[in-house]
């Protein structure tokens, strides 16, 4: 790695999603009000699974882990971006920046081998129902939850130690909305092709172990779905997979976009686009797919509001 000599940045300055004026309040609203579903959608989806006996469950464990980090990965990202709509000058120290690209990669890569587990859970739930909560039990479970955060962790610590390592002394403005690798490195004076292999490596292989584990599991389910007699219960099963399935083509077929193409191909301002997608609304739209597909959720949604409406009813009743 090459280091210059030069005055270190202090600061970082993004020059965020709109330079018009009259726009920024109009998305800080839209924003806002985006955030506001995912913190009572992503944190009410795991109230209801801990509330409700009937989902204590494996697949109910992953949902909330799912729910709990998607609703970190939000909130890494959005509140800064709020406030940027509402200053003049969107400013972010040099350590800020450190910490919200750590945070950021631990999050984005727990959600994508999350996803992976999940996909295993279905494989066991189809293909060996009788074995289920033998196989799926609650040490197996939480192996397969802490395996991805504590990698998360460690590749997000390696990547954000490598990126702030490097010297920048010219251009602090960051054409993103939030401190991420690619954007960075367009502002550095240090050599960047090491990092780039780097990035390219390790979001290829997570990537790609990631859907291995997804796609082989789908094709066990779909040859166990097919030998099924019963139309009732190949509905059900492709039912329950459903859910997973969508919100797996919508993270994934984001990733593909962003990170595994040649970075003479990436377009910042493009990207920007692709990252509201994916750092903005999926986590506001995995516990709505999970939520208005799941016919357990949704009767323990029913149940956690008729008993808030009783226990209101009540005490205005003694009053």
């Amino acid at each position: 790695m090459a280091h210059i000599n030069c005055t270190q940045v202090q600061e970082f300055i993004f020059m965020g999603l709109a330079n018009q004026k009259e726009w920024k309040m109009p998305l800080f609203v839209i924003f806002l009000t985006i955030y506001l579903f995912t913190v009572v959608g992503n944190l009410g989806l795991i109230l209801v699974i801990k509330t409700d006996a009937k989902l204590n469950t494996p697949m109910y464990f992953f949902l909330s882990n799912l729910a709990f980090v998607d609703f970190c990965y939000a909130s890494v990202i959005t509140p800064k971006m709020l406030g940027n709509f509402l200053y003049k000058q969107n400013v972010i120290s040099f350590n800020a920046c450190a910490a919200q690209l750590g945070c950021f990669l631990t999050f984005m890569v727990s959600e994508c081998l999350l996803l992976a587990s999940m996909a295993y859970d279905r494989y066991v739930a189809i293909c060996n129902p009788l074995l289920y909560m033998v196989v799926m039990s609650p040490g197996i479970c939480i192996q397969l939850v802490a395996v991805p955060y504590s990698y998360s962790f460690l590749m997000a610590l390696f990547h954000t130690i490598l990126t702030f390592r490097l010297s920048y002394c010219h251009s602090n403005v960051i054409n993103h909305f939030y401190c991420d690798d690619m954007p960075l490195l367009r502002l550095t004076s240090s050599d960047t092709h090491s990092k780039q292999l780097w990035i390219f490596a390790c979001a290829g292989i997570t990537f790609i172990s990631s859907v291995l584990i997804v796609f082989v599991s789908y094709m066990f389910i779909i040859l166990a779905i097919l030998r099924m007699r019963s139309a009732e219960g190949r509905r059900k099963a492709f039912s329950t997979c459903g859910s997973h399935m969508l919100a797996v083509t919508i993270f994934y077929g984001t990733l593909i976009f962003m990170y595994l193409q040649p970075s003479s191909n990436h377009s910042l301002d493009t990207d920007k686009t692709a990252s509201v997608f994916y750092t903005v609304i999926i986590p506001m739209l995995n516990p709505l797919i999970y939520s208005l597909r799941n016919k357990d959720v949704k009767d323990a949604l029913k149940k956690v509001t008729i008993n808030r409406n009783q226990a209101s009813g009540f005490l205005k009743f003694k009053k």
